[in-house]
């Protein structure tokens, strides 16, 4: 019996520990080339933030009057950002306006309602509290990983509230992506835990070491356990020795990129040790920041899904938040109380945008630059209010030269939910994919109430396929 329990917890650890790897990615035998056979990969960062985004707050404020009043309306236009000023929570992102898209229109019913969509927002179908038997699919994220392999396949980062005295979380906890039906992500919930990971082959190769080699014991046992077995035994215990392998060929891998990595580690402050639990917000977001650009860099990922914050993250130590407000206080102020800090938030998450895009682009790959093959998406997980109706999603996108969407630069509004051409969350990540090699029909859920009025809903949006 012991055996057993510390078989059970070891591979719980390596599934925490690893991003419950799916191990799809690893095992891919052409590490780092693309879907179309570009031995440069694109790169995808999904940024999730709660509360909802607010559309008047997402409007450009040197719209003309005629424009006004249909962005009002939800009429469906499209502008070139080029001559107009952005809000001003968005002004860091000024000097990436050619890269930058506002994209109003889209609906995420499928997955939205109440406070939370847990996995449903990133796999377009409704999650319920987080119960891992709704989870329908892998997400768009994990689906995109396996397009454009890496050794981590895809890295989940959350920066969450704790519990009882802990302001944040810490640790390896349950993420809020997919990496199939039924199976819950695992995310690094503080910056120094990432750091610890994701660098060890590096900073800690002794760890790695002992790892591996429990690794081979645990496969040799499971192993052993097949002779005899069959039907569903057999699948499960067949299954946990290809992610025994599949995790040990990652660490051999990362193992081989240890002088890559070395030269791009990130600087990850006293502060955060143990968690950090005295580091403030900003710091806790320019550490993950730090963190996800290195793995990018790196090559560890091509595929980072960072919850920038939830409902119950902590933003007393956000500058300018005088009252000490929270996030979920936030949602039920009236616009006038609310309007002031939700600018605070959305500065202190374009900022960190605005750091992502910097560096990257002042990485040489190919004959440009790293940004020039990499896609950020900031998407509200429920729509555009507190509770969250789902009929519209204020969505940021931020596009390199080499990116295959075309929509940099323009301010777009699609027509409304049920109005003659609207388009759901599910086109949008039907869009992603169909654009970087994988022809799916569709992705995601259907809108219910669309399809009781017989209104088409399944494909890409053509308009941005490049």
């Amino acid at each position: 019996m012991t055996n057993v329990v510390h078989r059970r917890e070891f591979t719980k650890a390596c599934a925490s520990s690893f991003g419950a790897l799916a191990m799809s990615s690893v095992l891919a035998p052409t590490l780092m080339a693309g879907a179309h056979g570009s031995t440069i990969p694109q790169r995808f960062i999904f940024i999730r933030k709660s509360n909802g985004n607010l559309p008047s707050m997402f409007s450009l404020p040197t719209l003309s009057v005629e424009d006004k009043k249909r962005d009002k309306a939800k009429e469906p236009f499209e502008v070139d950002l080029e001559g107009h000023e952005l809000p001003v929570w968005m002004r860091s992102l000024e000097e990436h306006k050619a890269n930058l898209t506002f994209l109003h229109g889209l609906s995420m019913k499928m997955s939205g309602g109440g406070h939370y969509s847990f996995t449903g927002c990133l796999g377009a179908y409704k999650a319920g509290r987080n119960v891992v038997s709704q989870i329908k699919r892998a997400t768009i994220d994990f689906e995109l990983a396996k397009l454009f392999p890496s050794p981590f396949g895809h890295i989940e980062l959350s920066l969450g509230s704790g519990s009882g005295t802990v302001m944040f979380r810490k640790g390896i906890v349950p993420g809020f992506s997919a990496p199939a039906s039924k199976q819950r992500n695992y995310c690094y919930a503080d910056p120094q835990t990432a750091y610890d990971e994701l660098f060890k082959s590096v900073t800690n190769r002794s760890a790695v070491d002992t790892e591996n080699s429990l690794l081979e014991h645990l496969r040799d046992e499971e192993s052993r356990r097949l002779a005899g077995l069959d039907g569903l035994e057999r699948l499960k215990i067949s299954q946990q020795v290809q992610s025994l392998d599949a995790v040990r060929q990652r660490n051999d891998k990362v193992t081989g990129m240890s002088e890559l990595i070395a030269s791009n580690l990130p600087k990850i402050d006293d502060v955060h040790a143990n968690g950090g639990p005295d580091a403030t917000l900003i710091q806790k977001q320019e550490a993950f920041t730090d963190v996800l650009l290195a793995a990018l860099i790196t090559g560890l990922t091509n595929v980072v899904t960072y919850t920038i914050d939830d409902l119950s993250t902590p933003i007393s130590t956000l500058p300018g938040n005088t009252g000490k407000l929270s996030i979920h206080l936030v949602g039920h102020q009236s616009p006038a109380g609310h309007h002031k800090v939700r600018e605070l938030i959305l500065t202190s998450h374009m900022n960190q945008i605005s750091r992502i895009v910097d560096k990257l682009k002042t990485i040489p790959e190919g004959s440009g630059t790293m940004f020039d093959n990499t896609t950020i998406i900031y998407m509200p997980e429920t729509g555009d209010t507190h509770h969250g109706w789902g009929t519209e999603a204020p969505t940021v996108v931020l596009t390199g030269a080499n990116t295959r969407l075309d929509l940099a630069g323009r301010y777009i509004r699609l027509p409304y939910h049920m109005a003659d051409g609207h388009k759901t969350l599910g086109n949008w990540f039907t869009t992603l994919l169909n654009a970087h090699g994988n022809p799916i029909e569709h992705y995601g859920d259907f809108d219910l109430e669309m399809t009781q009025r017989d209104l088409p809903q399944s494909g890409p949006i053509k308009q941005f396929l490049a």
